[in-house]
This record gives C-alpha cells, structure tokens and sequence, in this order.
C-alpha cells in the first residue's frame, strides 16, 4: 500500500509540474472589460459618488483570486478610481490607456499576452471586448454599470464571457 501512495504522489507532481509548463506556454491570458463605477454628474471629469466607491471595492474583492499582472484605465478620474482598489490589491500600478486608439490598444493587449483589467466607458469597454474577440459589440446604455466582460485567449482562439456583477447599491447609498 505504501508504494501504491507513493506512485500517486509521484504521478500527482509529475501531471501538476506539466500542467505549469503547458500553461505557461500556451499563450493563455485572460482580459477583463469594466466600465468605471457611478460618478457624480457635477463636472466634466466627476469623481465616483459613495456607491460607485462600493462597486470599485466589490469589483476588487470579485477579482481577488484572479491573477492580473496589468491593470488599465483612462486619464479619468471616474475610471482612475474605479481601477484603484483593484490595483492596489493585487502591487499594480495603473497604465493609462487612450480611448481613440481602440484598435492600436486591443493589437497591445493580444501581443503583450498579459492578465489585464481594463476599465473604460460606456462607449468603449463593449467596443474594445469586440476588437479583442473579433466580434461587432456596441457602446451600451449610460445606467449600465454591472457589465464585467471577460475575454480568454488560448492560442489563436478567442472567448468572450458576459458577467453581471451581483453588487447592488442601496437606495440611501445611491442619494
């Protein structure tokens, strides 16, 4: 019975240390898409108001176990915050990104084969999660905030996968 617990064991570390090796050269990554979080409506670069604050912290605590090794926003301060928690949870710095250069930023994405979060706007996050996966999707409705977009790569294949975040602000946080 020993030798039969040792086989095992041998068998366990000889399929985990191949699985290490498969994963790190099988060109897999993974890209998530957000919006940034509730803003304020009082100036042209708002800050979040206190339930888009909860939904960056719920968004951080979603990706908690999800390893990134790139975090980017735009020079916003809406999407600066909302990209913060994150970022800090995970010892990244922020990398800004410009939102008229989809298509140049989606080719750095795809080359660079990196674990990102991208966090952006209504009118670029659905955009940028088509250029990745070669699908025509559309900006969305400025009450959307829920959206998580998760694009996998593997090789030369593409996924794309829509979550709803299941944070909900409450009525007397929204005010």
């Amino acid at each position: 019975m020993n030798k039969w617990i040792k086989q095992i064991t041998l068998l366990f570390l000889i399929l985990g240390t191949h699985s290490c090796v498969v994963s790190q050269k099988s060109d897999f990554f993974t890209v998530y898409l957000v919006r940034h979080s509730e803003k304020e409506t009082n100036s042209n670069d708002p800050h979040l108001t206190k339930c888009g604050e909860l939904r960056s912290e719920s968004l951080s605590r979603f990706l908690s176990n999800v390893p990134l090794n790139r975090v980017y926003s735009t020079n916003y301060n809406r999407t600066q915050s909302t990209a913060l928690p994150t970022a800090l949870s995970k010892g990244l710095t922020i990398n800004e990104y410009d939102p008229s250069k989809l298509s140049d930023f989606s080719r750095l994405l795809i080359e660079s084969k990196k674990n990102a979060l991208i966090v952006g706007h209504s009118n670029t996050t659905g955009v940028l999660a088509g250029l990745l996966t070669g699908k025509e999707i559309h900006e969305f409705d400025l009450d959307i905030y829920d959206r998580i977009y998760q694009v996998t790569f593997y090789q030369n294949k593409r996924r794309l996968h829509l979550f709803h975040s299941a944070f909900n602000c409450n009525d007397s946080i929204k005010k």
